[in-house]
């Protein structure tokens, strides 16, 4: 029976295998520089088949195939997928410069065969024409100096823009040489700029670009957007990268070339170069309600309702959009009857950044309250900018809107609120004026007041008597706690009245050996507190000679020795009655008040 199971089951295993499609994909550098080692790698999802490597021609192949191989199983909703992997890696060295076209390679399964797309590969010349020297010193452990194997760029998209017009900057590395990893990024101040970062993916790999002739392996670390605060020419210091560099130790060997030779990893400070923009200052004069926005922009407004009644509220929207400096825009300004009280805007910003600057749109919501009835009317709002595009600044303006306010009975008291100031008819008092009192009130003697009093010199006296009392009380409290063994004394009869009680407990409900463990508890632990002997030390015989030093009678240690050997016989062979425990429970309270005392 398993054996059949077992074959269903790679019978289906096979069935899905062989369902799938056979892909053959290749990996391998687009560009790569003459005498560079590069590797390319094959790679089909089947297995079982035979791979057929194309001619490198034009390359010399160093090593390969190195083969690896992974499958994985997946059961999803009842659905068995197999995954199987067959990769083949060769290293090729470039021996001429060229472009080249390596053929296909070729997987046959079943007398079917899979090809994988032909390789362009393209092989340039080494322009610093001289390699770097495999005796160089490795004990260097920083470098501030421009490498043209590796170096770090700032690049903006632009070097004259004017005020508040966004310039797109870059931060990106340049290597030709074993990068590990980068361990700082220092960026300048840019003093003078408002900066704004765009979303950039961390770098996890480099990519292969040809620049003058060469290969260098390139990544992104950081793009953002700067904003120029002020005219004139403004530098933006160079960014400083400490990155870690493979290096080679040892020379190359004649026949295996770099394969065997030993690395170190090198700390090193690159910087970028300083880049200079020249800011134009806005043209002209600007209107009186430019915004402070750069770019170009639309707007829109909406008034939530045409009536409303007195003293409740309207939403008024105002909605900047397009592209600019948005995220500085300034609120338009209202200009509405005294009769409307007008609050601050709550501001709402939906923008995105992006490498052709911010976008989106800024929203100012304000909330008007009319305080009196009657029809209003908001007039249109204006708001500038200047048009990078025209070079000229450019107003929009919304329509006008009207409202009407309902009178409500709340008027009817005859007061009316204007702007937020309560204003009120004029009504009669019955005297507008009030006559200075003429009569000569009533005087009192100074010796009755309290605060000539001895009373009120007692008031402040009894407060300082109490706090000295009180603060006396503490330090003898303190001073009588100090001493730890005179403290564990005074409280011996205390913890071994709480013990026989629970003694008295458990001997109610008939547990015994419960009852005679407590009754050990209660002697151990009083004879410890009161004889000032340490648990680790508390012995039959200690005890006994301290008892014996402080007076107590031989009699009466005796009598102690009967009960704790009655308690540790009951405890690991019960055999006691109920009378007897009672006696013991009377004899242990007995020695104890003796002691109490006895002992002081």
């Amino acid at each position: 029976m398993k054996k059949l199971l077992t074959f269903k089951i790679f019978w289906f295993l096979s069935l899905v295998l062989s369902a799938q499609d056979v892909k053959v994909t290749a990996e391998y550098p687009s560009v790569v520089s003459m005498g560079q080692q590069f590797m390319v790698s094959y790679t089909v999802n089947a297995g079982g088949g035979e791979f057929t490597i194309p001619s490198f021609t034009g390359f010399t192949k160093i090593m390969g195939p190195q083969t690896s191989y992974s499958e994985s199983t997946e059961i999803i909703n009842g659905k068995v997928s197999r995954l199987v992997t067959y990769s083949y890696i060769y290293y090729l060295m470039a021996n001429k410069t060229g472009k080249y076209v390596i053929p296909q390679a070729v997987f046959t399964l079943k007398n079917k065969e899979y090809y994988s797309d032909p390789l362009n590969i393209e092989v340039v010349a080494d322009p610093s024409g001289v390699q770097q020297s495999n005796n160089a010193s490795v004990n260097e452990e920083t470098s501030s100096t421009q490498s043209s194997d590796l170096f770090v760029n700032l690049a903006i998209n632009r070097k004259e823009v004017f005020v508040g017009e966004p310039v797109y900057a870059t931060v990106k590395i340049f290597t030709r040489v074993d990068l590990q990893g980068i361990n700082e990024i220092k960026y300048p101040s840019f003093n003078d700029f408002l900066r704004t970062d765009i979303e950039t993916p961390p770098l996890t790999s480099l990519k292969q670009e040809k620049i003058n002739g060469s290969v260098f392996g390139t990544g992104v670390i950081q793009q953002f957007l700067l904003y120029p605060q002020k005219a004139g020419e403004i530098t933006i210091e160079p960014v400083q990268l400490s990155v870690i560099v493979q290096q080679k130790t040892g020379s190359s060997d004649p026949f295996f070339g770099d394969f065997f030779s030993s690395y170190q990893s090198i700390p090193k400070t690159i910087a970028s170069k300083p880049v200079t923009i020249a800011v134009k200052a806005l043209p002209g004069n600007k209107p009186d309600d430019f915004s402070g926005v750069v770019g170009n922009l639309n707007m829109n407004a909406s008034l939530s309702g045409d009536s409303v009644n007195v003293n409740d509220a309207l939403t008024f929207k105002i909605n900047i959009s397009g592209t600019g400096n948005l995220k500085i825009a300034s609120k338009p300004e209202l200009k509405l009857a005294p009769d409307i009280e007008v609050y601050d805007p709550k501001v709402t910003d939906n923008l995105t950044n992006t490498t052709s600057g911010s976008s989106g749109s800024k929203q100012f919501e304000y909330i008007l309250i009319p305080r009196h009835h009657g029809d209003f009317t908001i007039p249109p709002v204006t708001y500038s900018y200047f048009n990078t595009s025209t070079g000229k600044y450019e107003t929009l303006k919304t329509k006008e809107f009207s409202f009407h306010s309902n009178k409500t009975d709340d008027q009817s008291n005859g007061i009316t609120v204007y702007g937020g100031v309560s204003k009120e008819d004029v009504q009669y008092l019955g005297k507008d004026i009030r006559f200075i009192k003429s009569d000569s009130g009533s005087l009192q003697n100074a010796k009755k007041i309290f605060s000539a009093s001895s009373a009120f010199y007692l008031m402040y006296a009894l407060p300082l008597l109490i706090f000295f009392v009180i603060l006396f009380l503490r330090r003898e409290f303190v001073k009588r706690n100090s001493d730890s063994s005179a403290v564990r004394n005074r409280k011996a009869v205390k913890i071994a009245v709480k013990r026989l009680h629970a003694a008295a407990l458990c001997l109610k409900n008939n547990e015994l050996d419960k009852f005679h463990e407590e009754i050990l508890k209660a002697l151990w632990g009083y004879l410890s507190d009161k004889l000032n002997i340490p648990v680790s030390e508390l012995t039959r015989a200690n005890t006994i000679s301290a008892l014996s030093a402080k007076g107590i009678e031989d009699e009466r240690i005796n009598n102690l020795n009967k009960i704790l050997d009655t308690c540790e016989y009951a405890r690991f062979a019960p055999s006691a009655s109920g009378i007897e425990a009672e006696k013991i429970y009377e004899d242990a309270s007995q020695f104890i008040k003796l002691v109490e005392n006895s002992i002081r």
